[in-house]
């Protein structure tokens, strides 16, 4: 019976740790630098976020790069991506297709990636955005800086509409984030999976408006492929 007791106490040590390497708890997974990082698509800046920056990382610690009709994007520090023609106003959708091509290559655990609407004041201390990004494992999030961080939905929420592959394998998610009268919505593969009230993310600490630059933005330690990144009007 004992010897029973330990192999299945065992058992579940396994089974939690795996579970826990796609938790979205406290993680210790440092961003590396890439070599022969920085901005080199024209038109186009970043900047990274401010923890990174008092780790000593910088926007050349990651790479933005335009390879035929894809951005070719690999980090290093967590990083939001624009270029200061590309602004939205009104209703309108943003959308653009990520493709991952080897799950978790670069990091321990899974990283998003996705869509920015709504920048103002971008690349300094007072920016505010909302960003709808995917994981490679079945989840999205939803979340935003105003300028401190703020989450709409937690650590990420799963749907059955977020592309869910295993480790090294490829991943393709189409992400949109819509702006239509009083509503915002994010939509993945075709799906609207989070639609929020505009008074609930232009609010003090969040949004300044939903008018602004759009973009895209990436956690650390991810290599992602963007096509088709677009604005449409009604």
């Amino acid at each position: 019976m004992r010897r029973t007791c330990v192999f299945a106490l065992a058992l579940l040590a396994v089974i939690f740790g795996a579970t826990a390497n796609f938790s979205q708890g406290p993680q210790t997974e440092t961003s590396r630098g890439v070599a022969g990082g920085g901005v080199s698509a024209p038109g186009w800046t970043g900047k990274i976020d401010a923890k990174e920056e008092a780790a000593g990382m910088t926007l050349n610690s990651a790479k933005f790069a335009k390879e035929g009709d894809a951005f070719h994007v690999i980090t290093g520090p967590a990083v939001t991506y624009w270029n200061p023609a590309n602004k939205a106003a009104g209703d309108y959708t943003v959308r653009a297709t990520f493709k991952e091509p080897k799950f978790m290559n670069l990091n321990t655990h899974p990283h998003p990636y996705g869509i920015v609407i709504a920048g103002n004041d971008l690349g300094t201390d007072q920016e505010s955005y909302l960003y709808c990004g995917a994981y490679g494992y079945g989840k999205f999030i939803v979340r935003g800086f105003g300028p401190a961080p703020f989450q709409m939905n937690g650590r990420g929420t799963p749907d059955a509409a977020v592309n869910k592959v295993a480790v090294g394998e490829p991943v393709t998610q189409e992400i949109a984030i819509s702006v239509k009268g009083e509503k915002v919505e994010c939509s993945i593969n075709h799906k609207v999976v989070a639609s929020y009230d505009k008074s609930a993310l232009v609010t003090a600490g969040k949004l300044k408006s939903t008018d602004g630059v759009y973009g895209i933005r990436f956690a650390h330690n991810t290599e992602v492929f963007v096509t088709g990144l677009k604005i449409a009007k009604p």
